[in-house]
């Protein structure tokens, strides 16, 4: 059972950092642009939001009680980046002051249903007979390759501030990092939801 779980955890864990799951790793990227260092309490709360929100979905879609099509799930995944994105954006002024409300951890969560389905039709070609052991072992596989994915994002944007900060001096080089990064992933998502528009 233990080597079940730790095959269907690196399972997991390829699957978030692979170059075909870009679409997972630019969401997580758009999702922490708004965080500084000092706000890793409120990063805790939305990543777990939106932990919780794929779990679900994937719990749901692997044993056929939803059943979605995939199609429209990967139409709906840059749709997904591309609403942060914007929320990004729009909300860059109280961002630079960390006001937050929860509305970020729902939005995380609600978005995080939609992902659940995208890894749903990797996982569930794999199932033999129990899931509960693969699933809780790709979850946390996921929850793995997610904290690696967030804690590079982290060195990224720390070195991008601190670059921004002795080319600029004078200006606080956050909400510029923020609007660059948000505005660069939504674009590559919109195109990404136009070529992948259900026809």
């Amino acid at each position: 059972m233990l080597s079940e779980l730790l095959s269907f955890a690196a399972l997991g864990f390829q699957h978030i950092v692979a170059l075909d799951a870009f679409d997972h790793v630019l969401f997580l990227l758009v999702l922490a642009a708004i965080y500084r260092g000092r706000d890793w309490r409120q990063v805790l709360w939305v990543i777990s939001a939106f932990t919780v929100g794929h779990s679900i979905t994937l719990a749901l879609a692997v044993t056929n009680v939803l059943v979605l099509p995939s199609r429209l799930v990967e139409f709906l995944i840059p749709l997904t980046i591309i609403a942060t994105g914007i929320e990004n954006i729009i909300q860059r002024t109280r961002a630079s002051q960390s006001v937050f409300s929860t509305r970020r951890v729902l939005f995380a969560a609600a978005f995080g249903l939609v992902h659940g389905a995208g890894f749903a039709g990797y996982l569930r070609s794999l199932f033999l007979d129990s899931i509960a052991v693969p699933l809780l072992g790709f979850n946390l596989g996921i929850e793995a390759g997610q904290i690696v994915v967030l804690a590079a994002t982290a060195v990224l944007f720390r070195l991008v501030d601190r670059g921004l900060s002795i080319a600029v001096p004078s200006r606080d080089p956050f909400p510029l990092r923020l609007c660059v990064v948000s505005l660069t992933v939504t674009l590559i998502a919109t195109e990404w939801a136009w070529q992948r528009f259900p026809r």
